[in-house]
């Protein structure tokens, strides 16, 4: 049997864990001697290089929809600190570094988050909506993944039908961070916007490049382990020449295990699996 944390047995000590880790995350970004990106552009920078965006709400969580719209409350507040921010070259972006300042004018409001392994309300809930989103973009780029997060377990199917699996980032201040570095020789900005039902993403670059990137999942399947369901696939990177359309190289980024929290079509192929 998995041991339980303290603050499972005395939840009364959650905020008070809460307290200790934030101080610990943030002076630790603080001293590490990282240059974490901070600075903002008047003006965008001249070249996009990749565009997206994605459903806000989501009929399918089983939860009262007034906690989809405070998400997208709360989506606002965190998108602003966000947009338009610049990654030089050797900097660090880092989701909490900049979200933390979101609260500053107005309190987030309660919306759904994963505690302690079941899903409820809190203040602040649905930030991983937009830390999703980033990593989706930048998956997009060659800036390099120093800190990702999967989601222990999907609660409920995408909005996004379309969209490959095990693409997801979560993000829990004090724990959990979602940070990308800029090894390259470019200048990086960031836009998102919200205009409902969609939330909207551009990443743009200060030197134009002939290539472009497009994810997609390999080897994708299903298997119970203990009583429960898991989903297994592949994500890859294809890099493709802009002018001739051609696929120059694919990489295996990561392979995603990801627990099924809702229930499959009965079509699905679930193939049984020793503990």
């Amino acid at each position: 049997m998995k041991r339980k944390r303290i603050t499972q047995l005395f939840p009364f000590l959650l905020p008070i864990r809460r307290t200790q880790k934030k101080l610990f995350f943030y002076a630790k970004m603080y001293f590490d001697r990282n240059r974490y990106a901070k600075a903002k552009a008047p003006e965008f920078l001249p070249f996009c290089i990749y565009e997206t965006k994605s459903k806000l709400l989501n009929e399918n969580t089983g939860f009262d929809m007034k906690y989809q719209e405070n998400k997208v409350f709360n989506l606002h507040l965190a998108s602003e600190p966000v947009n338009g921010i610049l990654i030089r070259p050797g900097e660090i972006f880092s989701f909490w570094q900049r979200v933390s300042y979101a609260e500053k004018n107005e309190r987030y409001k309660d919306g759904l988050c994963v505690v302690n392994g079941e899903l409820v309300t809190v203040p602040g809930g649905g930030l991983c909506h937009l830390s999703n989103f980033l990593f989706w973009m930048f998956l997009h780029t060659p800036l390099t993944i120093v800190e990702r997060h999967p989601h222990q377990v999907k609660d409920f199917p995408s909005p996004d039908e379309d969209e490959p699996d095990g693409v997801d980032a979560t993000v829990n201040e004090g724990w959990l961070d979602l940070k990308v570095k800029n090894n390259t020789d470019l200048t990086f900005q960031i836009e998102i916007s919200i205009n409902e039902p969609y939330i909207y993403g551009r990443i743009f670059v200060d030197q134009a490049k002939g290539h472009r990137y497009e994810i997609i999942n390999r080897e994708k399947s299903f298997f119970k382990k203990d009583g429960k369901t898991f989903e297994r696939v592949s994500v890859c990177r294809q890099k493709i020449d802009i002018k001739s359309e051609q696929v120059v190289s694919e990489n295996l980024l990561y392979t995603d295990v990801c627990e099924i929290g809702y229930q499959l079509p009965e079509e699905t192929a679930v193939a049984e699996e020793m503990s």
